[in-house]
């Protein structure tokens, strides 16, 4: 009996460090970063900043469309990123709602010769009024849908969240990309 104290001892004190150790402490006052703190911590700035960032960059002009899809967004923001050489350069525009997190629309553009290339899996392919080739894909594992296009030496990759896409459909994603003006 005077063995199995220590050893019951023993498995108290894990029991009670167990228990510890999963407890979260949280005060009342944490709440999560606003967007307003958290997208300048993560590199995103305004629209305008960014894409003059990447025209620097890149020594080159470069057109976003006029449109945006007909859904509400509360922040805009813009990042460029210039990882690991030339082959990583993008500009990223972001689109989203702090109200609905599913309104989310996003555009990506980097150079055409470093693009990137989309598999035509579950793929519909459509005609931009200047004659180019967009190919929207739905049936994305990421829950994106996206619709991808080259226009002026520049690859552009618009993607809307899956869960918007009866309000954000291929035809209004190829309105937006008709909205560039080139």
């Amino acid at each position: 009996m005077a063995k199995s104290k220590p050893l019951l001892f023993l498995l108290f004190c894990t029991f009670i460090c167990w228990l510890y150790i999963g407890t979260v402490n949280a005060k009342p006052s944490d709440t999560p970063q606003s967007f307003e703190e958290l997208f300048p911590e993560i590199g995103y700035k305004s629209v305008a900043d960014a894409v003059n960032d990447f025209e620097d960059h890149m020594n080159q002009e470069l057109k976003l469309p006029t449109r945006v899809p007909p859904i509400s967004f509360t922040h805009y923001v813009g990042r460029f990123s210039n990882l690991d050489g030339e082959i990583n350069d993008s500009l990223e525009v972001k689109f989203i709602s702090d109200q609905i997190p599913e309104h989310h629309f996003k555009i990506d553009v980097r150079p055409i010769q470093h693009k990137i290339t989309i598999g035509k899996d579950k793929s519909k392919v459509y005609k931009l009024k200047n004659g180019t080739t967009a190919t929207y894909i739905d049936d994305l594992k990421f829950g994106f849908n996206m619709l991808v296009f080259e226009l002026d030496n520049w690859q552009y990759m618009f993607s809307v969240d899956a869960d918007i896409s009866d309000k954000v459909t291929a035809e209004i994603l190829i309105q937006i990309a008709n909205s560039i003006d080139s």
